[in-house]
C-alpha cells in the first residue's frame, strides 16, 4: 500500500518533521526492553491469529452481484476447506454481512445444512454450527449472504464522480488490512493463503476488473452479463480486487506480460506515462528479484476521489490508485507529479513480489511489505531516472522516520499487533521509512550485489508463502558470509534513534583517528538510559574521498579515517542514526560545507537542526550551516534550506504581539536568504532547466508566501487576475507547472470576494482531479472566518464523500485548534465520512499540528470517551508532538533570537 503523503503543514514544518503524523501501536507508551532481552528470532513474539485453528481455506469460488443504485450486493461462496480435527462448528472473518443458509458438503456427497450461526459483530466473526460433527478431511462450505456498499474506500464501496454526460458512479475494493470479510466470508488473516475464483453479474455497458484476466463473459439479455474471471494463485485474502464501472482500458507487453492501465472514460491519455513506466518497470522487477512476475496481467486502475489513508494498493494483478497518484493532467501537473507517480507505480508494482507472491506472516512484520517495496521504489527511481537525482530524496524519508522515532511514543519495526486497529495504525513512518532506511543501511554493509543474492534467494525459498523477518535474515547472513542478522536485530526489535558521538579528531601520518561512542537520540526524554545498537559506520575525510568503516560495537569504537581534511562521519548518509560531533568538528564541516557532496550536505542540515532544535548543541549552529550554502548548491538542496526556514518560522507563530514581532524578525532574515534563490531561479522556466529547478520553483514561491513575501504576493495575484481576464483562461499567465502553487498562495491570501470566486469554480469544475485541487484550496486560508466557512462546506453534500474529511484535515494544518474543535462538535457527521477502522487515526492527526497546551487535554479526553485502550497510538504520538513543539518555543526560539539580534548589530 502507498500511504497517502503527509502533506506540508503550514502551521509549522517542523511540526511535520517532529511528528511525521503517524501512528503508533498503543502499548508502546515508552521504549521497548533493551536488544539484549529479546530473542534471536524475529517472530519470538508469536505467530498471532484471531481465528480458531483446525480449518484452513483452500479455495474460494465466489459469485457477487453488486447493485451499485441502491448500494447493496448479494454474494455466494463456495469455499473448499480443510479440516484438521473433528468439530461441529467453523468460526470465519464477516463482517456486515446478512447470511441468507450454509451447507456444508463432504466426499461422497454427504451434506449437512447449518443448524445456526452465531455473529460476533466485536471480533468480527460467524460461526456456522452443525448438527453432525464434521470428521477430518476436506469440505465444500456454501454460504449465501448480502452486504453493503459503502462510500468510504473499505471493503466493497462506490466512487461518484462528475463527467460532461452527468454524475456516474463506479466500484472499486479495498481489503487490506482486514476488510476482505465485509464482502466475502473469509478467512480474513495474511497467513491464510488460497485461490480465487470470482465470477460477477454486472451491467452490460460497464467493464469488471479483477485480478485475473476474464475468463468468459455471457450476455445475459436483461441488460446484464455474466463475468468469470481466471483462478488466481494462492494468495491473502486482502490482495482480492473487484472493480466496475464507465471505464476504458490500455494495454502494452512486456517481458511477456500484458500491462494495463484503466480509467474511467475520457481520462485514458492521461495515463500513458504510467502504462510506459510500468511496461519498463515489469522488465527491471523481472530482473532484480529473479523470479518472473507470475501472473499473466498487470492492471494500474486509477481512481477519482481520495482517502485520508492511503493512496494505491497492491491487490495482485489489480493495483488500484487513486488519480492523483497515476494520471497526468496537462492542465495542472507538475514535475513533482510525474516523479510522485513513478514513486507510486514502482511501490506498488515492487510489491507484487515483497508482499503478494511473499507474504509477512501476520502484520508484525508489516515492513517486510511496506518497508522493501519503499526501498525498491527509491532504487528503481534511482536507476531508471537518473536525471531526477531522487538519492537525495532518502534523506529527507530517513528524517521523517527519526523525527517519530526520537519520541516515547515510538516503537519497533517488528512490533506486536493484536486488534485490527492497531493493524491499521502499523501503517505508519517506521514501518514505511525506517524499514526503508534501515534495508540501505544493510545493503550498503554488505554491497549490492550480495544483497541482491540474499533478496534472489528469499523469493526463491518463499514464493507463495508467508515469511517473518528472520526469513530474510537468513538469507542474507548466508549471502554476506557473516552475521548481518545481528546488526538487523537491534534495528527492527527495538526502537529508537543511536546516536553517535564523534570525539575531537586527532591527525597523525597523513589519517585522522577519532574515538566512536554511541548513546541514544531523545527529543523528549534527554536522561533515558540508552540503549545499544551495533552501528554500521561510515567516514571521510572532505576532500580525500576514500572511506573507512567501522560497526560500532558495546557503545564505543576508534576509527582511523585517510586524509586529514574536516571529518565526516556518515558519509554517504547510508546510516540510521544521528552525528554528534565536538565543537571543533562542527566548525571545520561548517567551514568546508559548500565541498562537501549534496547528500552529506542534506545530512549534514537534518543532523543540524535536529540536535540544535532537542538541545544537544546550539540551535544557532544549523543557521550557520543555511549561510554557508552556497546558491550553486544543488536545488535539492537549496529546497532543503527553504523548509527549514519555513518550519522554523512556523514555529514562532501566535496571537500575541511579543510572538508576532519574534516571527517577523525571523522572517526578515529567513526572506533575505530566500530571495536571491527566487531571483536566480525565476518564475519562467528555461528551456532545459534540470527538473529539480522547477520543482525548487514551486517550493520557493510557496514558502516565500507562506511567509507574506509581499513580492511574490502580488506576482502570484497578478498571474491569476492575468488568467481570468475577460472570463478565458490565459495559459502563459499561469502555466500549468505553476498553477497550483500560484493558487495555493492566492487561496491562502483570499479575501471574502476571492474565495467566493474560487468556490464558485469548484462548484462548476467537471474533472475529478481539478474538482479536488479547488475545495483544497478553499481549505487552506489562513483568514479564520474563511476557514470557518471551509469546515462548514465540508459537511454538506457538495465536495462529495471523499472531499469532506480532506477539506478539514486542510484546515487543521492552518488552524489546528479550530479544525479539532470542528470536528469533535459534529463528531457524528464526521465519522459518517470516515471508514471505521481508521476513526481512530483521523482526529489525532487534526491536532497534530498545534503548540497549545490545551490541546493536550483536549486529545487525551477524546481518546478515552471515544477510542478503546489498543487504538489510542495516534493520540499518544500527537499529545508527544505538542508537548515537544512547546518545549522547542520556550526553550530553543529564544538561542535563535539572540543570533539573529547578533547578526543585525
Amino acid at each position: 500500500m502507498h500511504r497517502t503523503p503527509t502533506p506540508r503543514f503550514r502551521r509549522s514544518q517542523l511540526a511535520a518533521a517532529v511528528l511525521a503524523l503517524t501512528a503508533v501501536t498503543a502499548f508502546t507508551t515508552g521504549h521497548a526492553a533493551p536488544a539484549a532481552k529479546y530473542a534471536s528470532a524475529s517472530h519470538a513474539l508469536g505467530t498471532t491469529t484471531q481465528l480458531p485453528r483446525g480449518v484452513t481455506p483452500l479455495h474460494y469460488a465466489l459469485s457477487i452481484t453488486p447493485d451499485a443504485a441502491a448500494s447493496t450486493f448479494k454474494g455466494a461462496a463456495a469455499i473448499k476447506v480443510a479440516v484438521d480435527a473433528p468439530t461441529s462448528s467453523i468460526t470465519f472473518n464477516a463482517l456486515n454481512l446478512a447470511f441468507a443458509g450454509a451447507a456444508i458438503e463432504g466426499a461422497g456427497g454427504s451434506k449437512q445444512v447449518m443448524r445456526k450461526i452465531d455473529i460476533d459483530a466485536d471480533k468480527q466473526t460467524a460461526t456456522v454450527h452443525f448438527a453432525q460433527p464434521l470428521a477430518k478431511g476436506e469440505y465444500l462450505l456454501r454460504i449465501d449472504y448480502s452486504g453493503k456498499i459503502g462510500t468510504q474506500a473499505t471493503g466493497l464501496f462506490s466512487l461518484d464522480y462528475d463527467t460532461p454526460q452527468g454524475r456516474q458512479r463506479a466500484l472499486y475494493t479495498q481489503f487490506e488490512n482486514s476488510d476482505a470479510r465485509s464482502m466475502l466470508p473469509s478467512w480474513d488473516e495474511p497467513d491464510y493463503k488460497a485461490t480465487f475464483a470470482l465470477d460477477v453479474i454486472v451491467p452490460s455497458s460497464q467493464m469488471a476488473v479483477g485480478n485475473m484476466p476474464i475468463a468468459s463473459s455471457e450476455d445475459l439479455g436483461n441488460g446484464t452479463k455474466h463475468v468469470r474471471f481466471a483462478t488466481t494463485p494462492r494468495m491473502s485474502t486482502y490482495l482480492l480486487f473487484f472493480g466496475l464501472g464507465d471505464f476504458e482500458r490500455a494495454t502494452a507487453m512486456s517481458d511477456g506480460t500484458e500491462i494495463g492501465v484503466i480509467t474511467k472514460k475520457g481520462a485514458l491519455a492521461q495515463s500513458r506515462f504510467a502504462l510506459d513506466e510500468s511496461a519498463a518497470l515489469l522488465r527491471e522487477y523481472n530482473d532484480y528479484f529473479g523470479v518472473r512476475y507470475p501472473l499473466p496481467k498487470l492492471d494500474n486502475i486509477a481512481a477519482p476521489g481520495r482517502s485520508q489513508f492511503f493512496g494505491a494498493m497492491e491487490n495482485w494483478g489489480a493495483v488500484f490508485t487513486f488519480e492523483y497518484g497515476l494520471l497526468l493532467d496537462p492542465s495542472i501537473s507538475t514535475q513533482t507529479d510525474k516523479e510522485n507517480i513513478y514513486t507510486t507505480l514502482s511501490h506498488e508494482m515492487a510489491h507484487q513480489w515483497f508482499g503478494d507472491l511473499v507474504t509477512m506472516r501476520w502484520w508484525d512484520d508489516l515492513w517486510l511489505n511496506e518497508g522493501f517495496a519503499s526501498w525498491m521504489e527509491s532504487r528503481t527511481t534511482e536507476r531508471l531516472h537518473p536525471e531526477w537525482n531522487t538519492a537525495l530524496s532518502n534523506v529527507g524519508g530517513r528524517e521523517s522516520a527519526m523525527s517519530q522515532d526520537a519520541l516515547r511514543t515510538t516503537h519497533p519495526v517488528v512490533q506486536r499487533i493484536a486488534t485490527v486497529e492497531q493493524a491499521s495504525q502499523a501503517f505508519d513512518g517506521i514501518t514505511y521509512q525506517k524499514g526503508e532506511a534501515v534495508i540501505r543501511m544493510l545493503e550498503a554493509y554488505v554491497g549490492a550485489d550480495t544483497w541482491r543474492t540474499a533478496v534472489r534467494s528469499y523469493m526463491r525459498k518463499h514464493a507463495y508463502g508467508n515469511t517473518v523477518s528472520d526469513d530474510l535474515w537468513r538469507e542474507v547472513d548466508a549471502a554476506a558470509g557473516k552475521p548481518v542478522s545481528a546488526i538487523a536485530h537491534d534495528f527492527t526489535l527495538q526502537p529508537g534513534v543511536p546516536m553517535v558521538t564523534v570525539s575531537d579528531a586527532v591527525c597523525s601520518k597523513g589519517n585522522t583517528r577519532v574515538t566512536l561512542t554511541q548513546t541514544e537520540f531523545s527529543k523528549d526524554q534527554p536522561d533515558k538510559k540508552p540503549l545499544s545498537w551495533k552501528v554500521p559506520v561510515i567516514a571521510s575525510t572532505v576532500g580525500n574521498g576514500k572511506l573507512a568503516k567501522v560497526v560500532l560495537k558495546d557503545g564505543k569504537a576508534t576509527l582511523n579515517v585517510p586524509g586529514c581534511g574536516a571529518l565526516l562521519v556518515n558519509a554517504g548518509q547510508s546510516g540510521y542514526y544521528r552525528t554528534l560531533y565536538a565543537p571543533a568538528g562542527t566548525r571545520a564541516l561548517a567551514g568546508s560545507f559548500a565541498r562537501l557532496a549534496p547528500i552529506d550536505q542534506l545530512g549534514l542540515l537534518a543532523d543540524s537542526q535536529s540536535l540544535g532544535m532537542a538541545g544537544l548543541q546550539d540551535p544557532a549552529g544549523f543557521l550557520e550551516l543555511v549561510k554557508a550554502t552556497p546558491l550553486s548548491a544543488d536545488p535539492q538542496v537549496l529546497g532543503r534550506v527553504a523548509a527549514s526556514l519555513n518550519s522554523l518560522y512556523e514555529q514562532y507563530a501566535g496571537e500575541s504581539v511579543e510572538s508576532k514581532a519574534r516571527q517577523q524578525a525571523f522572517g526578515r532574515f529567513a526572506m533575505a536568504r530566500l530571495a536571491p534563490m527566487m531571483a536566480q531561479t525565476g518564475w519562467e522556466a528555461r528551456a532545459g532547466e534540470a527538473s529539480s529547478v522547477a520543482t525548487l520553483r514551486g517550493r520557493l514561491i510557496a514558502i516565500l508566501g507562506d511567509m507574506g513575501e509581499p513580492g511574490v504576493i502580488a506576482e502570484a495575484r497578478r498571474r491569476y487576475a492575468a488568467s481570468e481576464q475577460a472570463g478565458e483562461q490565459n495559459p502563459s499567465a499561469m502555466p500549468a507547472p505553476l498553477r497550483r502553487t500560484i493558487l495555493g498562495v492566492v487561496a491562502q491570501h483570499a479575501d471574502a470576494a476571492t474565495w467566493e470566486q474560487l468556490h464558485a469554480k469548484a462548484r462548476q469544475e467537471k474533472t475529478p482531479l481539478v474538482k479536488n485541487q479547488l475545495y483544497d484550496l478553499l481549505a487552506s486560508t489562513d483568514d479564520a472566518a474563511l476557514a470557518q466557512r471551509a469546515l462548514a462546506l465540508a459537511l454538506t453534500d457538495e465536495p462529495g464523500v471523499t472531499n469532506s474529511p480532506a477539506m478539514i484535515s486542510r484546515v487543521s494544518r492552518t488552524h489546528p485548534e479550530l479544525a479539532f474543535d470542528f470536528a469533535l462538535a459534529h463528531l457524528e457527521q464526521v465519522n459518517a465520512r470516515i471508514d471505521a477502522s481508521s476513526r481512530s487515526r483521523y482526529f489525532p492527526r487534526l491536532a497534530a499540528g498545534s503548540a497549545q497546551p490545551d490541546m493536550i487535554a483536549k486529545l487525551e479526553a477524546y481518546a478515552q470517551a471515544n477510542l478503546p485502550a489498543g487504538a489510542r497510538g495516534d493520540a499518544d504520538s500527537s499529545v508527544a508532538g505538542i508537548k515537544y513543539r512547546i518545549k522547542v518555543r520556550a526553550e530553543r526560539l529564544p538561542a535563535v533570537d539572540a543570533w539573529l539580534a547578533k547578526q543585525t548589530g
